[in-house]
């Protein structure tokens, strides 16, 4: 773990006097810090998806038409009304897995980016998962629906995705790396922004 005396260092500087709680930036930045390292809890987190769920709603997706991974992420935000969106560092390995088993072929396109489309073997996993497939969708549905009336879910979605990339970002990181401080500055003036919202 993360000393207190790391966090807020540089994040922290200049900002007294004008509002800064250093103590809140402190304790914000030491929660997501601690969540970039804690991979064994992060499994243990309840998931939108089932196992093999992700790669049957992408192969799905896919099916409807060929589509680039950062697509893809989008689409499944919005089956689930903005309330979820897998992180890259999930969709993208599904899709590489995807791949290998022929399930999907991989083309680049004129930006030099992969675009996705299903191969017949993936059409017809397609037909044989048919069913399951369409109880995903109706549950994903059930997740837009529910949070209609939730103002705060699209802040829950904006910390799942800020604590995805911070555990992709820092993945390999020297706990006491330059590159920690930085995220820890970024994430302490955030802090900062947020408490003085009127």
């Amino acid at each position: 773990m993360m000393h207190g005396k790391q966090f807020g260092h540089r994040g922290s500087r200049g900002r007294r006097g004008r509002g800064w709680n250093a103590e809140f930036g402190q304790k914000f930045a030491r929660a997501f810090a601690e969540a970039a390292f804690d991979g064994v809890k992060s499994k243990r987190r309840a998931r939108m998806f089932g196992r093999g769920e992700l790669k049957l709603i992408a192969l799905h997706l896919i099916a409807e038409e060929p589509r680039h991974g950062y697509d893809l992420i989008k689409q499944i935000e919005e089956l689930t009304g903005g309330h979820y969106a897998p992180s890259p560092g999930i969709v993208y390995p599904t899709l590489t897995l995807m791949a290998e088993m022929d399930l999907i072929d991989e083309e680049i396109d004129d930006d030099g980016k992969k675009v996705y489309s299903i191969t017949e073997r993936g059409t017809e996993k397609l037909a044989d998962e048919k069913e399951h497939i369409e109880h995903i969708l109706e549950r994903l549905d059930g997740v837009s629906k529910m949070g209609e009336a939730s103002d705060g879910a699209s802040v829950k979605r904006a910390m799942h995705n800020l604590k995805s990339a911070i555990r992709i970002r820092l993945a390999d990181e020297d706990k006491r790396s330059d590159k920690i401080l930085d995220v820890t500055a970024i994430i302490d003036e955030a802090a900062g922004k947020i408490e003085r919202l009127k």
